[in-house]
């Protein structure tokens, strides 16, 4: 997969897929990072939704459409999906994002349209879920990186010119 596609009528940054040069005989990966006018970065998270009451309901046909519609806002959001497991009581999705994009928001967008797509096409869910919503309240989200924690502060220690002096912490 390559970088987000921008879709017409959408106005939004242009990102473009930054492609790290590691071995050059390499043939070129996914682009690790994305650049915007003033910016590269790299903001992927594992997301967890569940659904109202943990009912197994997310199989078959509506597990089809599901997945469907995640590709489809994140096609028009300007997201990427590199991960999507759908099982029947709850979901794991990696997604990379833009920086003008919050979390809570891109997780407000992905399950509030999907619950209302589904409850729509899906009448039998009313059923199972009373209310208006497919989705549980709340959510899990984690950022996924390629270096620990540990990693990174030790990067960070090491950018300090030759004689500078850094207080203790």
């Amino acid at each position: 997969m390559g970088g987000p596609q921008v879709c017409s009528g959408v106005t939004q940054q242009r990102l473009v897929p930054h492609f790290g040069v590691d071995k050059p005989d390499e043939p070129k990966k996914a682009p690790r990072y994305w650049t915007g006018a003033h910016t590269t970065h790299r903001l992927r998270f594992h997301l967890v939704f569940v659904p109202k009451y943990r009912k197994r309901v997310l199989k078959g046909a509506l597990a089809v459409r599901l997945e469907a519609l995640f590709y489809e806002a994140c096609e028009v959001n300007g997201w990427q999906v590199h991960e999507l497991s759908i099982l029947s009581d709850h979901l794991h999705l990696m997604i990379q994002i833009s920086p003008k994009d919050s979390v809570a928001s891109v997780v407000q967008r992905l399950k509030g349209g999907t619950s209302r797509v589904l409850r729509q096409e899906f009448p039998d869910l009313a059923e199972f879920l009373w209310g208006s919503s497919l989705w549980a309240d709340g959510y899990f989200a984690e950022t996924v990186g390629k270096v620990d924690e540990a990693t990174i502060r030790n990067y960070i220690r090491q950018q300090r010119e030759p004689g500078d002096q850094q207080p203790d912490r």
